[in-house]
Order: structure tokens, then sequence, then C-alpha cells
């Protein structure tokens, strides 16, 4: 073990461990739709000219996802909130986070992780909520305020374009933003990789991208070739995130002795094999919706057993002076 001086665990409860895999998730899942998004906003243009490849027909075919999509950003970063908030000491004072006690005025700390944090959500929950709003009439026609002209000038190519940009950028900065969060608290495991911001930003995309594929099966609104689409992105995230998680554990070097325990066991079998390997080995064979869906849970219950095992691994190591030993 690293006998650099630690300090005290923060003792976060499963709240936290919620917050960071539902963050991830919508942050990430906001990107997606808005890539496919844009795909549709293309094929528009392109069906018009009366050119119609596969591309633009899985693009153009992806409209209603790109509306569950959205709305899972949104709804995400509003259970994020909630969590982040009643695991404060006090809830109530949430908004001590964001404005100033005595002055009123906006509160913002560019040095203090959880400030930066706060108004990442703030700011990324704005840009979900405001792109929900403009595809909210396809499914709600008789709401009276989506057919309003502000909604409508949503929905524009220029203001459509700029929410997406910009909301993607917010959906993953929280979507990595959480690893950064835990490498700047100073504690075993947590603070010895430069990488676990990456890691969290690779799982959380793979998440994000598993969670669509899972409403695409259930919900039935997509065509085949648009789910294949996201299986096929969702491996090679997938392949990118075995290998982060791999040079994540070298870079830890002595540290990564506390693995060698029931929470490696756990990394080894749940993140690793079910969540990375198994959907894998998926990849290229027949399935049924239902085996789509079966293996998109079992990426989603890698990605929430990773941040579990990172966040409680750490919380099993005890600080003896400047030592730092195991449970």
């Amino acid at each position: 073990m690293s006998d650099t001086f630690f300090t005290a665990s923060p003792h976060w409860t499963w709240w936290i461990i919620f917050y960071f895999f539902i963050g991830g998730m919508a942050g990430t899942a906001f990107m997606l739709a808005s890539l496919m998004d844009w795909g549709s906003r293309q094929s528009s243009v392109v069906s018009r000219q009366q050119v119609m490849s596969h591309e633009s027909r899985v693009a153009r075919t992806a409209a209603p996802l790109v509306r569950y999509g959205y709305y899972l950003a949104f709804v995400g970063v509003c259970v994020s909130g909630f969590l982040l908030t009643i695991d404060l000491t006090r809830p109530l004072r949430f908004w001590h986070m964001l404005i100033e006690n005595h002055t009123g005025q906006p509160m913002f700390k560019a040095w203090e992780p959880m400030s930066v944090g706060s108004w990442a959500l703030v700011i990324f929950g704005l840009f979900s909520f405001l792109t929900t709003l403009s595809v909210l009439r396809e499914d709600w026609p008789r709401l009276g305020l989506l057919r309003s002209a502000p909604v409508r000038f949503l929905r524009r190519p220029g203001p459509g374009v700029v929410l997406a940009i910009l909301g993607t950028i917010a959906g993953l900065f929280i979507a990595g933003y959480t690893g950064v969060l835990l490498a700047v608290t100073n504690r075993p495991v947590w603070a010895d990789s430069h990488l676990l911001g990456l890691l969290f930003l690779v799982s959380g995309t793979s998440s994000g991208a598993s969670a669509l594929v899972l409403l695409a099966v259930r919900r039935r609104v997509a065509e085949p070739s648009t789910v294949g689409w996201l299986v096929w992105f969702d491996c090679n995230v997938l392949r990118l995130e075995l290998l982060v998680l791999i040079a994540f554990l070298i870079s830890l070097g002595s540290v990564a002795r506390v693995y060698l325990s029931w929470w490696g066991v756990l990394l080894l079998l749940g993140v690793v094999g079910l969540g990375i390997v198994l959907p894998l080995r998926e990849e290229h064979r027949p399935h049924t919706p239902r085996q789509v869906a079966r293996t998109a849970s079992l990426v989603l219950l890698g990605g929430f057993l990773l941040r579990m095992v990172v966040l409680l691994s750490s919380e099993q190591i005890h600080v003896l002076g400047s030592g730092v030993t195991g449970p």
C-alpha cells in the first residue's frame, strides 16, 4: 500500500453510487440522442434529393428513440440532483452550493470540485430540459404550450444544433467529472490514478448506449438497423472500457493489492465477466430482441458494479497516521 497521507473516508452512502451511475448514463444518453437527432435532420435533407442510403435510413427511423434519449437524459439529471441533495447533511440547504447565503448572489468556486459539479449539473439540466421540451410535442400533440412559438424555435436547425452541442459537452463533463471528483478526495485507490475520470466516462458511455438499446427493444421504437448500430457502438466502447480498466489497475501500482479480496472477485466476475466479456461474446451471434435486452441489462449491471467496487473498496481502507492499511 502507498504510505502517502490520506484523509478519512467521506463515508458516502449508496445515494452517491446511484448518482454516479445515473449521472454518467444520462450524460452519454444525451450525446447519443443528439447524434441520432443530427442524423435524422441530415436524412431529411437527403430524402428531399431522393437519395436514401443505408445510413440515412438508420438516422431517419431513429426519431422516436431520439425522444427517449432526451427523456432519459432529463429524468436522469433530475434524479441525480435529488440523490446528491438527500446525501447532504442538511438537504434543505442544497441551494447553498449555488447561491451565497448572505448576498443571494450566484456562488461559483472554480477550485472546489463540488461547486463545479453542482453548476455542471444545473447547466446540463437546463439543456436536457430544453431539448426535451423541443421534442415533447410529438408525444403530446394536444398540449397547447408545446405549440407555442418559443418551443417551435427550439426545434429549428440553428437552436437545435446549439443545444445539442452544448448539452453534449455538459453531459460528457458530468459523466467524467464523477471520476475526477473521487481523484481529488485524497483517498486510497481514488487518488492513486489519473485514469479514473476516463474510466467513468467510457463506462458511462457504454451504460448510456445500453440504456437506449433496452428502451428501443422494450418500447419497440426503433427498427433493427438502428438497434444494430447502437449495439455495434456499445461493443466498441466496451472494448475501450476493458483497456482503460486494465490501464487503471496497472496505474494503481502496489495499491491494486486492495483487489486481492472479494472486491477483486466482484470486479473480475461482475464488471469484467458479466458486464464486458459476456456482452462482447454475444456481438456476432444471432439474437432475439429478448437476448439483446438481456445483454444490455448486463452492461448496465457492470457499469453499476464498477462504481460500487471503486467507491466501497476505498471506504474499507483505514488510515493509521501516515500509513494505509486494509480492512
